[in-house]
């Protein structure tokens, strides 16, 4: 039913394209451009005023100063676009998504068994992909479901517009599996061709983020996962699940609220990326309670514990920015309510957590692109780089708002918004 769902879909957003366009939704411009903007910031860090970005077959030829191109008869026939007033960015990269959780036909979230179609749950999956793409963020992963996979792959083909994704097609739950078991479950989401493996070893925070799984169980899994060639993501909230996290030699940890100085120090040693969802998705969540409210853990006692963690998990934010090493990287867990306000986040971070501008961009960009294991082809403006950047009105150096003011999106060579 998945497949025939996307197919379905994928057939009838070609069908309306076709009158309008021959091929892809979503392909790079047949010629070279130059991109002109006020200023370019490079995704590590550092700022270049007067830039213009060449792209060309979908990646970045080369930047050359502004002043540059009336003078250089290389770049005197190439189409340009002009941002004037507009900062431009790699674009930007979400670790933590759920694309295809959306609000169901009843208005509240929508669970496994609920009344949508196949066909209507991809519908609104692919709107949440749209959504995000045109918010800047270019890239996702979602540790999401099944029906990740062929939205994944539709939007590759160029056949629906939305962000690069990758995803975790599921997650290992069971806190009742055996070691050998769990392997064969790692080896299970590798066949169905998921990019990364997501694992539960705490409990929700709304039920006080307790561990649920052994040392045992996730060494074999982060064992297995990286045996196979995948990163492994953890959701893991309390000190003693991160810490074995990163004793089990797993990629990252999800959320950790309730994570103490300690705890982040040695994720830090050990190299274990740290994406924190501190802002947008319990704000979501406070916004839309009633349409929560009374499915599975969402309770009003879950709803109070989650209003009692905001100001933790901010403290543990702050605590994080002061450990050395630590690589913190932008993640949101945005889900129904949530697609197209990721940057709400990363403003957050700056405004409440107090991180500075260009840590904050990089953490969206050049470390999350690291942290996918894509940092050598997306995240960065550079020359070689995937052509993603998107242009904000304003610079977020002065006002970090501009972050959420997108005026302009290149996805993969291809000008998808341009206000």
């Amino acid at each position: 039913m998945r497949r025939r769902s996307l197919v379905f879909l994928a057939m009838s957003w070609a069908a309306a394209a076709a009158v309008a366009q021959p091929g892809p939704l979503v392909a790079p411009m047949p010629e070279a451009v130059v991109v002109v903007a006020d200023r370019v910031f490079d995704g590590r860090g550092e700022v270049a005023e007067g830039r213009a970005v060449v792209v060309r077959d979908g990646r970045i030829e080369r930047l050359v100063a502004a002043a540059e191109l009336a003078s250089d008869p290389s770049l005197g026939g190439l189409r340009r676009i002009e941002l004037p007033g507009s900062s431009l960015l790699p674009g930007l990269i979400d670790t933590h998504v759920h694309i295809g959780w959306s609000f169901g036909l009843d208005g509240r979230t929508m669970t496994a068994d609920g009344p949508e179609s196949p066909e209507q749950r991809a519908l609104l999956a692919a709107e949440n992909a749209a959504r995000t793409l045109r918010a800047g963020v270019t890239t996702v992963q979602s540790l999401g479901e099944e029906l990740d996979l062929e939205l994944r792959d539709a939007i590759a083909r160029g056949t629906l517009p939305g962000p690069r994704i990758l995803t975790s097609a599921g997650a290992i739950v069971d806190p009742g599996l055996e070691p050998a078991q769990l392997r064969l479950a790692v080896r299970g989401f590798q066949q169905r061709g998921a990019d990364v493996i997501k694992v539960f070893a705490s409990a929700s925070i709304r039920v006080g983020g307790t561990p649920t799984l052994s040392q045992e169980q996730l060494d074999a899994i982060c064992g297995e996962a990286s045996a196979a060639g995948l990163r492994s993501v953890v959701h893991a909230h309390s000190p003693e699940s991160a810490r074995r996290v990163a004793e089990a030699g797993c990629t990252a940890v999800e959320h950790g609220a309730l994570l103490d100085r300690p705890t982040l120090e040695l994720l830090a040693e050990r190299g274990v990326y740290y994406d924190p969802n501190i802002d947008l998705v319990l704000r979501n969540y406070f916004e839309n309670e009633e349409r929560f409210l009374g499915v599975g853990s969402y309770t009003a006692e879950g709803f109070a514990q989650m209003r009692a963690a905001v100001p933790r998990a901010l403290e543990t934010f702050r605590a994080a920015l002061e450990v050395d090493g630590l690589k913190t990287v932008f993640g949101t867990d945005a889900l129904a309510g949530a697609h197209g306000r990721n940057v709400e986040e990363l403003v957050y971070r700056i405004r409440e957590g107090g991180q500075p501008v260009l840590e904050a961009i990089t953490s969206a960009t050049a470390l999350a692109a690291e942290s996918l294991g894509l940092g050598d082809e997306i995240g960065t403006v550079a020359p070689g780089y995937v052509a993603d950047l998107i242009a904000v009105a304003g610079d977020p150096r002065e006002e970090p708002e501009a972050l959420l003011a997108v005026r302009f999106v290149m996805a993969r060579g291809a000008v998808v918004r341009r206000d």
